[in-house]
């Protein structure tokens, strides 16, 4: 397969990740306050930044570069009062979306260890 640039890879991570977290979200309530809430405290840059530290763990060399790379990408001018946490945001959402094109079954192990450590099941 050919790679696609990080930027395409964070898109499509930004995808799968508000959709594993909306998936989520309705197996625990009705109430549509509190989804909004669940679902945005979850999809966040510093959520997901988070998310990053805790999953370095578990990457190979070729993710951890293909990580160093996405953080380096530059930033929109509007994200600039906070540089590191959404660098490290996106760079979380090139994995992810790296992982669902390429590597679907690390992207489930990664998903679960995420919602056995972070979301209350």
């Amino acid at each position: 397969m050919e790679e696609l640039n990080l930027r395409s890879y964070a898109h499509l991570g930004d995808a799968v990740w508000e959709l594993f977290v909306r998936e989520y979200t309705v197996n625990k309530t009705k109430n549509l306050k509190q989804l909004h809430k669940i679902t945005t405290d979850k999809v966040n840059s510093g959520f997901q930044a988070e998310m990053l530290n805790y999953i370095e763990q578990f990457l190979n060399d070729d993710e951890k570069d293909l990580s160093r790379r996405a953080r380096n990408c530059s930033i929109p001018v509007a994200r600039r009062n906070n540089q590191a946490e959404y660098r490290q945001s996106t760079s979380f959402e090139a994995l992810i979306g790296y992982w669902y094109l390429s590597d679907k079954s690390k992207l489930e192990m990664i998903l679960d260890k995420i919602k056995a450590e972070y979301f209350n099941e």
